[in-house]
């Protein structure tokens, strides 16, 4: 298995650092608002990369952190007058709820800010006492990035070029620049905990180093986040983490591409933002989760509604794939007549070309596309009378059933009752449409009577209403269906 390391700028074979265990930590959300569709891919790209080190028999410990007291945490609650804490857990559990319905798993170690203040202040006096930060007399503590020799290596940045842009703000006590937060002193109106330099609490870098360290041994295996994690808060990690401990933060820095809107990055600021909440009103969780696996993680990723549409498009050919392959497998009678060995070969070098797609850097896209060569064969098969009656086609049918159902677990897709969710599908299309499905039914209901008595002009003028309804009617042996145009 390869990824592609951010600190290496390339792809490299990775290893475990022991055996069989695998340390994972992700940078979770700062929660003070409901969640966009950039966290919905960074948290699916990290599950996705969970899942498939978990498929391949690692022992994985997965660390997700909370930021439970930040600037805008504190922004939030000012302007609607609660407590902090409030505002932190209301959105944590706002995240869990959209996480839930995304099929994200749970982290195995989901440790909050707040909850480890004095790991925080232990490192920060570690680092004070190694002479890479010190203490201001208003109560800030500041990390001194020229003490530490490897700044800049993760984002490709040089000091010279960073000291250019760098300025002192009123009333900043920074000996230099460049120098960071790792403790602010208390304000009025704001949290704070009791410290050996007053009251105050932790800049927002200082946490992920002091959790990570706590709850896996250093050099983590994996470090990720999104694309802009990488500076100033990656780098800035690697920082104090490696000038307190003396040996390196993470063997491997895995950084996923921004979310767009017409070629720009998603923000609120330009007003081309969406929350997961407003995609999920309209459209499928598993769509959108489909959707963000369709680009490789790496690759900005173009949204549009028109590219959810084609998203859903594509769920719905291998669901309905699935469905045809379980009506081929309830029959009961299979003839022991010769079968093309060339389509078991073929069936072998699809799972190959699978494996090796995610191999190569998690390339869900690719993967994707081995699925759809499965289905396609399936249905060559189902489409030959005499194939799809052999003991032959039985067994490539089965077969790829389970492949599905493997590859489905490790991407999150594919999981549920073809039946079941087509018909969800359906529906959730109908309503985007306009389109009652209580309606319909009442038609199709009126329309099978006719066809009862006979009344066959009755009968094609119902069905001239449900196509100028935009419903699409299928005649099958256990009677008829409706989908949408």
């Amino acid at each position: 298995m390869r990824l592609y390391n951010t600190l290496a700028r390339k792809k490299q074979e990775f290893t475990p650092i022991n055996d069989n265990k695998v340390n994972m930590y992700v940078c979770g959300i700062t929660a003070y608002d409901l969640c966009h569709i950039g966290h919905a891919r960074s948290s699916v790209v990290f599950d996705v990369l969970y899942r498939y080190l978990r498929h391949k028999g690692y022992d994985v410990t997965f660390i997700r952190n909370f930021t439970d007291v930040d600037d805008k945490i504190i922004k939030r609650a000012n302007e609607v007058g609660e407590e902090s804490s409030a505002i932190a857990e209301k959105f944590i559990g706002e995240f869990y709820v959209d996480m839930d319905r995304l099929a994200v798993m749970r982290a195995d170690v989901e440790p909050k800010c707040t909850e480890h203040i004095s790991e925080m202040i232990a490192l920060t006096e570690r680092l004070i006492e190694k002479d890479h930060a010190y203490a201001t007399p208003s109560g800030d503590v500041y990390f001194k990035v020229r003490s530490f020799d490897g700044y800049g290596k993760l984002s490709g940045r040089n000091i010279d070029e960073l000291e250019s842009g760098a300025r002192i703000n009123p009333g900043e006590e920074k000996q230099d620049p460049l120098d960071f937060a790792l403790w602010k002193g208390a304000k009025p109106g704001e949290p704070s905990w009791e410290s050996p330099w007053g009251k105050g609490r932790p800049g927002w870098h200082l946490e992920c180093s002091a959790m990570s360290e706590k709850y896996a041994p250093l050099p983590l295996d994996i470090h990720g986040g999104g694309q802009d994690l990488s500076f100033p808060h990656h780098e800035n990690e690697i920082a104090q983490s490696e000038a307190a401990t003396g040996k390196p933060f993470a063997n491997f820095w895995v950084h996923n591409g921004f979310v767009q809107i017409n070629s720009e990055k998603m923000s609120k600021s330009l007003g081309n933002f969406f929350t997961i909440r407003d995609i999920l009103a309209q459209f499928l969780p598993e769509t959108l989760r489909y959707f963000l696996l369709t680009m490789h993680y790496r690759s900005p990723l173009d949204f549009s509604f028109d590219a959810l549409e084609e998203a859903e498009k594509g769920i719905k050919r291998v669901y309905s794939a699935l469905a045809q392959v379980d009506v081929e497998l309830g029959k009961s009678k299979w003839k022991k007549s010769p079968f093309p060995e060339e389509l078991v070969t073929e069936l072998d070098e699809i799972e190959k070309h699978w494996a090796e797609a995610m191999e190569d850097d998690i390339n869900t896209a690719g993967a994707l596309g081995h699925v759809f060569s499965a289905i396609r064969l399936a249905g060559r098969i189902a489409e030959d009378k005499n194939l799809r009656k052999s003991e032959g086609g039985r067994d490539l049918f089965i077969r790829i059933k389970e492949d599905i159902k493997v590859w489905g677990t490790v991407l999150g897709i594919f999981e549920r009752e073809p039946a079941e969710f087509l018909t969800e599908l359906r529906d959730n299309r109908a309503a985007r449409a306009g389109i009652e499905p209580a309606k319909v039914q009442e038609l199709l209901d009126a329309r099978k009577e006719a066809r009862a008595n006979k009344d066959f002009e009755k009968s094609d003028a119902i069905r001239d209403e449900l196509v100028a309804m935009n419903v699409e009617v299928k005649d099958t042996p256990q009677g008829a269906t409706w989908d949408v145009l």
